[in-house]
């Protein structure tokens, strides 16, 4: 099987909710041992794709300063991260695009390797990373071709991340290797936490 060309992906960071577990903050902008975190999964995605765009639906000028098209979502109301996702797939040129939360600062380096790989092992539409104790839709690689799919269960009410990608073609790939990956940071007690361990990581 050949290695997946970077070319063939467009990655999606999701910058775009509310942030109403982080008091209405702009979870992308807010800093993790003084840097925004969507400064992190900028890092992690620019050497796994072709293109990259950022999600969000304020302070787009902020995020424009990363050089990177910044996205609204194309569904009103604030309907979730699928809403960005889909908004990425309607204008992305290739055939694939990777989306990740902006709250996860520790991307693996190789997930759009291992989710294309699976991806195209199991004949799927999409490939979903599981930590090893539950899944993480919202680590994921879809054809772009889903984008209808996705936009009929924006438009019928359906909200859930996890539900859409479960009723199609769905490859899951195991990474209980580095759950630690895959630590959302939804509040400022897991913000905090996350900074002292970078902290202790530094002094090792």
């Amino acid at each position: 099987m050949a290695p997946v060309a970077a070319g063939d992906m467009t990655g999606v960071i999701l910058a775009g909710g509310r942030g109403q577990r982080l008091g209405g903050a702009d979870k992308g902008l807010a800093l993790l041992a003084g840097r925004p975190l969507v400064e992190y999964a900028i890092e992690a995605l620019t050497p796994q794709v072709g293109d990259l765009f950022i999600s969000a639906n304020r302070n787009l000028e902020r995020y424009a300063a990363y050089g990177y098209r910044v996205i609204p979502d194309s569904v009103a109301g604030y309907a979730g991260p699928l809403a960005g996702l889909l908004s990425a797939m309607d204008i992305a040129s290739t055939p694939f695009v990777l989306c990740v939360p902006c709250d996860a600062p520790a991307v693996p380096a190789d997930l759009a390797a291992r989710l294309h790989a699976a991806l195209v092992r199991a004949h799927a539409d999409l490939a979903v990373a599981h930590d090893g104790t539950r899944l993480q839709p919202l680590f994921a690689l879809l054809r772009r071709t889903l984008a209808p799919t996705l936009r009929t269960y924006l438009e019928e009410g359906g909200r859930e991340a996890g539900r859409f990608m479960r009723a199609q073609a769905v490859a899951t790939v195991d990474f209980s290797n580095q759950p630690e990956a895959f630590a959302n940071i939804n509040t400022p007690q897991a913000l905090a936490a996350f900074a002292q361990r970078l902290a202790r990581l530094k002094n090792l």
